[in-house]
């Protein structure tokens, strides 16, 4: 445990007013994993975590909606004056990694944060990312190339997903390959010049993004983690995890805020009654962003060598009466399926 010093904390402050689009981007740049909201006068009003942001995004918030109507009105809080000791055992007690430190008036005088980076050693949990697909959208460019070798900034597509999620503490990976398979296995080896180890799973013909998962054996012991190969995001794949973990979910599927709007003006009737207009009303719906978590147990819903896709998969658990959820994102994310979308990948991450 370590308190933040004076300059650093003063990041996870945010002025009365601010949108929670304001505190996605200040939990992005602090990295504090909390945002401490303040009056003019520096008194401490409330305080937004990662975990209140993806519920708000569930119920449907908009996110220029003011924080307050997310925020925890009676956080807990500590006296400068209080010990080490006291301050690990309240956050223990309350299973917190964060404590806003305030004087007499409620005055924001600092923060204690549980640094769970440095605590963090490897992850054992698995993760299996799907590189087998064929990539015709993205013909010509995949006709001696699989898609997720395609590079970006300099580097395949799946070497920048490894890395990411080697930060995150995964070192065992399972990579299941089809289309020009070779091509990633002569690249990728077993790993150990990434300091990580890698295996594959071999399909014989495509299985699905579930299907192929059916194939792993011996099956792990431990919930693990499954991306698409396609996928460049900046999700922390190790947060996703412990919200699986939390929620004692069997399937956890991360999912992304889409927004349509109608081009045109909509009318709303009851029979030939004309009883409203929306003019070019805009649709908001969760989509589907293809990185999931599963508990070992939903392997049993397939069969191998059996196509399946994840929605599929999801579905058979759910028939089960077994708990499956949706993980909010609200970090950039791109599926690079498109020679547009190749484009904006590699304008995200130049060389």
């Amino acid at each position: 445990m370590k308190s933040v010093d004076h300059q650093f904390w003063r990041k996870a402050l945010l002025p009365q007013g601010a949108t929670i689009q304001q505190a996605i981007s200040n939990l992005d740049e602090s990295g504090l994993q909390i945002v401490l909201i303040v009056c003019p006068e520096g008194r401490l009003q409330g305080s937004v975590t990662d975990g209140d942001v993806r519920r708000a995004l569930l119920r449907g918030l908009e996110l220029d909606s003011p924080v307050e109507q997310i925020m925890f009105t009676s956080p807990l809080v500590v006296p400068p004056e209080m010990g080490r000791e006291m301050v690990l055992h309240l956050m223990h007690a309350n299973k917190i990694h964060q404590v806003p430190i305030v004087d007499a008036e409620h005055c924001v005088l600092g923060l204690h944060s549980w640094d769970e980076v440095l605590e963090e050693s490897d992850r054992e949990n698995t993760m299996v990312i799907m590189a087998g697909g064929l990539g015709k959208r993205l013909l010509p460019l995949t006709e001696d190339c699989p898609k997720p070798m395609l590079p970006v900034g300099g580097k395949p597509i799946l070497e920048l997903i490894i890395e990411r999620a080697k930060m995150d503490g995964f070192v065992n990976f399972i990579v299941s390959v089809h289309y020009l398979g070779h091509m990633i296995e002569d690249y990728f080896g077993d790993g150990q010049k990434w300091g990580v180890n890698i295996s594959y799973l071999r399909e014989d013909s495509p299985l699905g993004t579930a299907g192929a998962i059916g194939l792993l054996n011996p099956r792990p012991t431990l919930p693990f983690v499954v991306t698409n190969g396609d996928v460049l995001t900046d999700i922390h794949y190790g947060e996703m995890l412990d919200f699986h973990l939390r929620h004692g979910a069997l399937a956890t599927m991360a999912v992304r805020l889409h927004e349509w709007q109608n081009p045109f003006g909509v009318i709303r009737t009851e029979g030939i009654k004309i009883i409203g207009f929306d003019e070019k009303p805009v649709y908001r719906t969760h989509v589907n962003a293809g990185i999931y978590v599963l508990d070992p147990i939903v392997l049993e819903e397939l069969v191998a060598g059996s196509p399946c896709d994840m929605p599929t998969l999801f579905e058979r658990v759910q028939q089960k009466g077994k708990s499956t959820i949706a993980y909010p994102m609200h970090e950039p994310w791109l599926d690079v399926g498109r020679p547009d979308d190749l484009q904006l990948a590699r304008n995200k991450y130049p060389v």
